[in-house]
């Protein structure tokens, strides 16, 4: 039981932390500046996952631009069509870096690491929790049978 109480503490703690960091990451300041990029490439890879009898497929888009001469990967692309090689695009520099819309610049700062970090762990924890107290209360019944 003790198992159960230090995980639920725990999950608690995450919650906690996720609900406590969702609006400093929403309400944050953001360093970046608004660039106008020319694509160099474009490109949409499909990858097909196969898990026993169904398929699914995962795009993934390949996207380069040109800004002052030298050619960067754009972060956070959702497709490759509207990035037509040669055309103008608008663009977010933060960090070294080109991204495609100001929430791929906010999801790459620390607290929004922290947050998703926490996210992924309450519901980890949620999880954890319930075996633990799922098995816990078998454990509990066997005994008293006896």
């Amino acid at each position: 039981m003790k198992k159960v109480y230090a995980c639920g503490i725990i999950t608690i703690i995450c919650i906690v932390a996720t609900v406590l960091l969702r609006g400093p990451m929403d309400n944050m300041e953001l360093d970046y500046t608004e660039v106008k990029a020319m694509v160099v490439s474009s490109d949409t890879s499909t990858t097909t996952i196969k898990t026993g009898t169904s398929r699914s497929t995962v795009n993934s888009y390949e996207v380069y631009v040109s800004y002052m001469g030298k050619v960067y990967k754009l972060k956070n692309a959702h497709n490759s069509y509207s990035y037509r090689e040669g055309s103008t695009v608008t663009a977010y520099l933060s960090g070294g870096k080109l991204y495609a819309n100001v929430e791929g610049v906010r999801t790459s700062t620390p607290i929004a690491y922290a947050y998703f970090t926490a996210l992924i762990g309450s519901f980890v924890m949620l999880l954890v929790t319930l075996c633990l107290w799922a098995n816990a209360a078998q454990a509990k019944r066997r005994a008293n049978k006896q």
